[in-house]
């Protein structure tokens, strides 16, 4: 295929070398070039795959976006000169008719078999007629046209002063543009992927199996990631790593390579360790235990980055303090390389910031901090150090590299620390291109000792569990205190939390609160006619709104029939529902009118009419309570001047009435239509001012790639409700050919099958390609219109755990944003800000799953149950929480939450002023059982009666359960193996009644009147339970 080369990009970097030139002063970085007539860019033979990227070189891709060898440039103030090859001038030919910024003269040299030509003679002659030409004097090229140039001049009388053109050309590379930092991020994604997905999780495995491996062996297993061999023995990338990166999809790996072998170092190195990009992995055996040395860097499409990491097992506490001075240097560097600040002041603010906290540290500090990274690896023009006073720009991209060298540990042997990471300067601070793998709780490794293992292993003779649970790498190797970090970072958070609902629930708060509460119970009923009851009192009909009627029951007795009409009043007891208000519960209320009658058919109309009546009332309420948060959407504006974009062949879920068809999704200037091949049926107006959320999942590991929109405020889709729209399309190709066809009949073996399976991997990576662009363009789209930035969410299948939010087990994955579950209905979206504190219950060392309880920062919403979690999975839900900021706490029963939301919502300003959150025991705390018995049986899960009937307001819109009812429904495993007999447990049975009925008599003698509302309640709740469909 023919080279194809950007004229836009070339056009602006000429441009740019003729702006800067023609502007140049003696002062600026340009000024080297600013009395030169010409500028020359020579190039001779390719240079060897060992030899570092010369600088001609990488300007010369850098103008031209390819590298072309044997290829002369002269530039003049007012025209170019480029000597080359037929072969080349014809790539080059699509920049002379670019319309470039001045003329381009391309001399053409003869090929091997034909007459020479003038086209080098032209070249001196052009050459030889300035007098000062700035070009790259210290470079050395070789090569058949660099010979004949050399003797051309040798023949030449005059000769043209020379100056270093290094400089000036460093200038031109080092503020990288928009193309050049989508290239850069992606081969630091590369590099930080490689790090955390395949260098950290290869090495723990060393260290914790203690596997014999040289440093030059692994250095060489990290290369093959990219792939190794050629023609038919070729081995393509590892995709098992790769695949993990985010946004490596369409990365070409033709074009990707190391910028050098991987550098591994330990203890064991015999050359001791050494900081420096040129050090080399040895062949000894890598150190189970000290400090271990990363570095890696990759180049994609020529640009680079580049990443160091020091990993130490079993730290003193000196080798943690130096590297925690590592971090904080580098946090501090960060915000002091910005736009302006020279290349002397970012080395000498980290010398002071070293003599601040460790003087004595100061003599084994790098000479250097870094330096520009892009088409070279190093350039030394923008080297960070105390004589270098070239300013920083926006948009320069470093390799910013701290260390610490010849130290020494309490063994007496030598040891060195370094911290390198790619950034780009901003106009305030810099920011991070490579990361990952950094913090202590990633680098810092312990040894557990013996004794620690033969205590863990005596605590699990005595109570064995199903699984142990791992915190970090299991064996020998665990990850600096994760547990105590853990800790103290939710002793923190929870200390925020209560700082924030004291001053939200002020006293000021409360005494508002309190006036608006009141003038709430003001409020009159409703006094529509169809909502009365009339009934005769003292001789007048007086009217009764149907919501104060309890209930109504009829009785014969001989030859009359009784009609009871009971109210509500203060003091009864309350169902399900609020007490009911009333302004002056001291006042006279009517409990209850009996009327007598002996025409019994007319008794029962009436009782029916009422019964009816309360019934239909209940109804519309409970109909406009669920209508309340519906809204009405704006008309969608369509997109004009242009056909939408459009998402073809998808389902929808809500699903529309009739048949299930395949529509297609627009995108128009205010939102989404989809459109069913049924022309009727079609959502309209799902407009972007109404999506809270959106989502992509690729359909890796699932049937579905799906996009899925979580609304702000629920529409209505036929006569449902939703909160979410999902459009889907199925990734597996369901129809199979099982018989003997003429293909079969001609092969033999798997070939089929692997040619099956490569082309469902090349339609899933199709389909994952459409629907995530379909998303972006969503979310483009959206921040256009509405003017707040949408960005598309995707879920972190690695992060994913099982639970039971509703009614099955299901696949919970975390997002940037939200805990989602997306493949089937009912869906569930968590918003993690919203979550006010995490609860985890029924955690014991013996049960093989727990629970998770999600509180709302809307205390009024009803908390969110996620049961049967597997108790492996306690460790991986604990991280998850603590790294996305949410409090959390540990129980070994479940609460009633119920009540426990209900004292909240009775006054939240009393409930911070006794300490908020901190009944649950916060973070890792231990419960203690012994002495909270009385009070724990308040709030243990026992009765439903307090339980709300709806759903969270995250969960499907067309699901009503609520989780909460099946929050014990795991209990089951707690039992033992072996069990009693039959005989056994009767006995035991017999014996808890007579003891339950002593107790019982005890308590009725002692207090009679806590004896009298308990069975009442039962009571109550039990005729209702039986009384269902009675009039």
């Amino acid at each position: 295929m023919a080279v194809q080369l950007n004229k836009t990009l070339i056009n602006a970097r000429l441009k740019t070398i003729y702006d800067n030139w023609n502007n140049a002063t003696q002062n600026d970085e340009f000024g080297i070039i600013a009395d030169s007539d010409a500028l020359l860019l020579l190039s001779g033979d390719p240079a060897g795959e060992d030899e570092p990227v010369r600088k001609g070189t990488a300007f010369q891709t850098w103008l031209l976006g390819y590298e072309f060898p044997s290829t002369f440039i002269l530039f003049e103030k007012n025209k170019i000169f480029i000597l080359c090859s037929a072969s080349k001038a014809k790539f080059l030919q699509q920049i002379k008719d670019g319309n470039p910024p001045v003329p381009i003269e391309i001399l053409v040299q003869a090929k091997a078999k034909e007459p020479p030509t003038d086209a080098l003679q032209k070249f001196v002659d052009a050459y030889t007629s300035h007098k000062r030409i700035a070009t790259l004097v210290k470079e050395s090229y070789s090569g058949k046209l660099i010979t004949e140039w050399e003797q051309a001049l040798l023949k030449s009388t005059q000769q043209p002063e020379q100056v270093d053109l290094a400089q000036a050309v460093s200038a031109y590379m080092a503020v990288k543009d928009e193309e050049e930092l989508k290239i850069i991020r992606t081969a630091a994604n590369l590099t930080s992927t490689l790090l955390i997905h395949h260098i950290m999780v290869k090495l723990e495995t060393i260290l914790d199996k203690e596997a014999k491996i040289t440093h030059d062996q692994f250095a060489s297993q990290i290369e093959f990631r990219i792939g190794t061999g050629e023609g038919d023995d070729a081995k393509g990338p590892d995709m098992r790593v790769w695949s993990k990166g985010r946004g490596l999809q369409e990365v070409d790996w033709g074009s990707t390579e190391f910028c050098y072998t991987p550098i591994i170092q330990s203890r064991s190195t015999s050359t001791g360790y050494d900081l420096k990009s040129t050090a080399i992995s040895s062949a000894d055996p890598i150190a189970h235990k000290g400090v271990i040395l990363i570095a890696v860097g990759m180049r994609y499409k020529s640009y680079c980055a580049n990443l160091g990491r020091s990993v130490i097992v079993d730290p003193s506490k000196e080798q943690e303090d130096i590297y925690n001075l590592l971090l904080s240097l580098q946090s501090e560097l960060m915000r002091e390389m910005k736009d302006g600040v020279t290349a002397r002041e970012v080395y000498q603010r980290a010398l002071e910031f070293i003599k601040d906290k460790k003087p004595e540290l100061e003599k084994h500090f790098v000479k250097n901090v870094g330096s520009v990274i892009g088409l070279e690896f190093r350039d030394s023009a923008y080297v960070l150090s105390s004589k270098n006073a070239r300013h920083l720009r926006t948009n320069m991209v470093f390799n910013l590299s701290l260390g610490f060298s010849d130290l020494v540990d309490d063994t007496g042997k030598k040891y060195a620390l370094h911290l390198v990471d790619t950034v780009r300067v901003g106009p305030d601070k810099a920011t991070f291109l490579t990361d990952g793998a950094k913090l202590p709780i990633d680098t810092l490794f312990y040894l557990n000792t013996a004794e620690d293992q033969g205590d863990d292993q005596a605590k699990s003779s005595k109570n064995p569990p199903a699984k142990l649970p791992t915190n970090g790498t299991p064996g020998k190797i665990r990850r600096q205190g994760q547990t105590a970090k853990i800790k103290e970072h939710q002793a923190e958070l929870h200390a925020a939390l209560q700082r924030e609902g004291l001053a939200k629930y002020s006293e000021n708060w409360r005494q508002a609160w309190r006036e608006g509460g009141k003038l709430k119970h003001y409020v009159l009923p409703s006094t529509a006619k169809r909502k009365l009851s009339f009934f005769l009192c003292t001789g007048f009909a007086v009217p009764f709104h149907i919501n104060t009627i309890k209930n109504v029951s009829k009785n014969d007795e001989g030859d009359f029939t009784y009609l009871r009409i009971n109210f509500q009043t203060p003091g009864q007891l309350a169902g399900k529902k609020d007490d009911t208000p009333f302004e002056d519960p001291d006042s006279t209320f009517i409990r209850s009118v009996t009327y007598r009658s002996a025409d019994s058919h007319r008794f029962d109309t009436i009782s029916k009419q009422i019964t009816d009546l309360k019934k239909e009332v209940n109804k519309r309420e409970q109909q406009k309570k669920e209508m309340a948060d519906v809204i009405e959407q704006d008309v969608l504006v369509e997109i004009k001047g242009r056909r939408p974009h459009k998402l073809p062949e998808v389902f929808v879920r809500p699903a529309l009435d009739g048949k299930r068809l395949p529509g297609e999704v627009e995108i128009h200037q205010s939102g989404l239509r989809y459109q069913s091949p049924m022309g009727s049926q079609k959502i309209g107006e799902l407009t972007f001012t109404n999506i809270k959320h959106l989502f992509f999942q690729p359909c890796d590991k699932e049937l579905l790639v799906i996009v899925h929109i979580h609304l702000k405020a629920p529409i209505m889709i036929g006569k449902r409700k939703a909160h979410d729209i999902q459009f889907f399309r199925e990734a597996s190709d369901v129809q199979f050919d099982e018989t003997g066809n003429r293909k079969r009949k001609h092969r033999y073996g798997d070939e089929d099958e692997i040619e099956m399976e490569q082309q469902e991997r090349r339609r899933r990576q199709m389909l994952n390609k459409e629907f995530k662009l379909f998303a972006e363009r969503v979310a483009e789209a959206a921040s256009t219109s509405t003017g707040d930035t949408l960005e598309v969410d995707i879920p972190f299948r690695e992060l994913s755990f099982e639970g039971v939010p509703f009614r099955t087990n299901v696949r919970l994955q975390p997002t940037t944003e939200c805990l989602v579950h997306l493949v089937d209905p009912p869906f569930l979206v968590v918003t993690l800000n919203e979550i006010e504190i995490a609860s985890l219950e029924r955690v014991q060392f013996t049960l093989k799953q727990f629970d998770m309880v999600l509180v709302f920062k809307d205390f009024t919403r009803t908390p969110l149950h996620i049961n049967s979690i597997p108790s492996s999975q306690l460790d991986d839900v604990k991280n998850w929480l603590d790294s996305v900021d949410i409090p959390m706490s540990e129980g070994p029963v479940n609460l009633n939450w119920g009540p426990v939301m209900k004292t909240i919502n009775d006054d939240p300003y009393e409930f911070f002023q006794q300490g908020g959150w901190s009944f649950l025991g916060g973070a890792g705390a231990e419960s203690d059982l012994e002495e909270d018995s009385e009070s724990e049986s308040e709030f243990e899960a026992g009765s439903d009666e307090s339980e709300p009937e709806e759903s969270s307001d995250e969960g499907s819109a067309y699901d009503g359960s609520d989780a909460s009812d099946e929050s014990g429904s795991a209990s089951y495993d707690d039992a033992s193996d072996e069990g009693d007999d039959w005989d056994e447990l009767e006995r035991k049975a017999a014996k808890s009644d007579s003891k339950r009925a002593a107790e019982a008599k005890t308590r009725r003698g002692s207090d009679v009147s806590d004896e009298d509302e308990r069975p009442k309640k039962k009571a109550a709740a039990k005729s209702k339970a039986n009384g269902k469909g009675k009039r």
